[in-house]
């Protein structure tokens, strides 16, 4: 009987730990990435605000091929829906444009549903740099709920979505320079 209740309580003890540290480690996160792009800060601001496009340069949707958007109202547009369902690497969740200031930015609200619920909120910046290159920043800022923020002390968020960003910016250049 003490062997039953000593595994008991090394088994709650080992439950606990984690959940314990999770208190204290960090929910929020944040990246960043840019790239230059030989060509009028209104012509790629007109690609990027499109999320439709997203699925022609961005690193999520060459990790599932085979993922199913979905699409609900006028893209470009305050209010539109990007919706995907992928395999485990890309999840489920949804993507809605929530701001857009004309050749400036476009921001979106990321809704999260599988592997982990969570809400992200990224931007794209465009600003001219001259007449013929534009400059496109390319950030996220979010959370991880308790104690799924445990995943933070894991891995490095910043440098996995980095990498991500970096892809989609270089294809997003490559895309628009060649035109």
């Amino acid at each position: 009987m003490k062997l039953v209740k000593a595994i008991i309580i090394a088994i709650m003890v080992i439950v606990a730990i984690p959940l314990v540290v999770a208190l204290f480690v960090p929910r929020d996160f944040g990246v960043e990435r840019s790239v230059e792009i030989e060509r009028p800060v209104g012509e790629v601001f007109d690609f990027i605000k499109l999320l439709r496009n997203q699925e022609l340069y961005s690193k999520w949707q060459e990790m599932d091929p085979d993922a199913i958007n979905t699409y609900q109202g006028i893209d470009g547009t305050v209010g539109f829906i990007s919706r995907w369902e992928g395999n485990e690497d890309v999840g489920i969740g949804e993507q809605e444009i929530i701001e857009i200031s004309e050749n400036e930015f476009i921001r979106t609200e990321l809704r999260f549903e599988e592997p982990i619920e969570s809400v992200s909120y990224s931007t794209l910046y465009t600003t001219a740099l001259t007449d013929s290159t534009t400059k496109v920043r390319w950030d996220m800022i979010g959370s991880l709920p308790y104690p799924m923020n445990l995943f933070l002390v894991f891995m490095d968020i910043e440098e996995a979505l980095g990498e991500d960003f970096e892809f989609g910016l270089k294809n997003l250049r490559e895309i628009l320079e060649n035109e």
